[in-house]
């Protein structure tokens, strides 16, 4: 989620002006055709890491024994909520979710999470039987937003915590940060991001990987949909997953269907990683994410329980931390066609 402003632009020319325009005006300080299939598949096996626990087989994301594992879930807060976290899982797991997306700081925008935190947050996980996506948000807008870090420096971050992840394979997703680029360069997202796996997997972090896309997340200048393929070429253990964030970018159902489309016809995993009923840069089309999502096997991840502020707090699923007071946006992502209650199914490796 941008924290300064609404997330992403939109693919028209106008749309881009209005939404530079709003990034000046609304400050959320709380929360704020790819390449062939062939060729994001070419790797020797003698080049891959051995698969232990979530790794991306066929273009999707599996787990160790093998099953797909589609993502159904939400995003918590958790580095400006930590208090709210342990009943905050407990809820969201009651509720159907078989993942949480889980925000973390580096410190350098705001209170770090060292590895005590992090290692707390993924035992919470595993006690809730959730998937655990962890995510750096301090890269949210690079190269637009003022004191947004880079990819290489999240990665640091990852590296610093480390121990706090080894073992974790089966659990845990590393996202590496958080709409790592607003709509300044974005085309540097492809090495960039490259770069960042490389160093992961240098340091011996072999966990599944997740890459947000530029622009805000939104991919609107198709950056990450034209280049996904040689990211996933590039990655030694070819297992990163990609991730769009969808609001007012894509507001039709046929921008959906399209986008989320190319991705699985080039079998390259894709995850929905953050999406609204509403937002400040236009109305997104969660009945068409969510449809669309089911009948493709794409994960999907709400944005988010509680806790939001600056002008969006209809984003919030549940008022006040409270799940037994879920706003109209909870009832329709946990209860309503599509929704995380019908759709979820629990990790297999919580049920072995």
């Amino acid at each position: 989620m941008r924290t300064t402003a609404p997330t992403g632009a939109t693919p028209r020319v106008v749309a881009v002006v209005f939404a530079a325009i709003a990034a000046l005006l609304l400050s959320l300080p709380s929360l704020s055709p790819p390449a062939s299939a062939a060729a994001a598949g070419s790797h020797a096996a003698s080049g891959l890491q051995a698969a232990a626990g979530l790794h991306v087989a066929g273009g999707k994301l599996v787990e160790g024994n093998g099953s797909p594992f589609v993502m159904r879930g939400v995003n918590h807060a958790h580095t400006w909520y930590a208090t709210r976290t342990t009943q905050a899982l407990a809820d969201i797991k009651a509720l159907g979710a078989n993942t949480v997306r889980v925000v973390l700081s580096t410190g350098d925008r705001w209170t770090r999470n060292d590895t005590a935190d992090v290692a707390n947050v993924v035992a919470q996980c595993k006690r809730n039987r959730l998937i655990c996506v962890l995510e750096a948000h301090d890269t949210t807008g690079y190269g637009e937003q003022g004191g947004a870090i880079t990819l290489s420096r999240a990665a640091d971050y990852w590296i610093s915590v480390r121990t706090a992840l080894t073992g974790q394979e089966s659990y845990v997703v590393v996202n590496l940060g958080n709409e790592p680029y607003g709509n300044t360069n974005a085309t540097a997202w492809t090495a960039d991001t490259k770069a960042a796996v490389q160093k992961l997997r240098t340091a011996g972090i072999h966990h599944a990987l997740m890459a947000d896309a530029p622009n805000w997340g939104q991919d609107w200048s198709f950056t990450m949909r034209d280049n996904a393929a040689s990211v996933l070429a590039a990655d030694p253990d070819h297992n990163t997953v990609f991730s769009v964030h969808m609001y007012g970018v894509f507001d039709t159902a046929a921008e959906v269907k399209d986008y989320l489309t190319r991705f699985v016809n080039a079998k390259l995993p894709l995850v929905v990683g953050e999406f609204g009923h509403n937002h400040s840069d236009g109305n997104p089309d969660e009945t068409a994410i969510m449809a669309n999502a089911q009948t493709l096997g794409v994960g999907y991840l709400g944005w988010s329980w509680s806790g939001n502020s600056g002008g969006v707090e209809y984003l919030d699923m549940a008022t006040g931390f409270n799940a037994a007071s879920l706003t109209s946006w909870g009832q329709r992502i946990f209860k309503g066609a599509n929704g995380i209650g019908s759709t979820s199914r629990e990790a297999s490796v919580y049920r072995s």
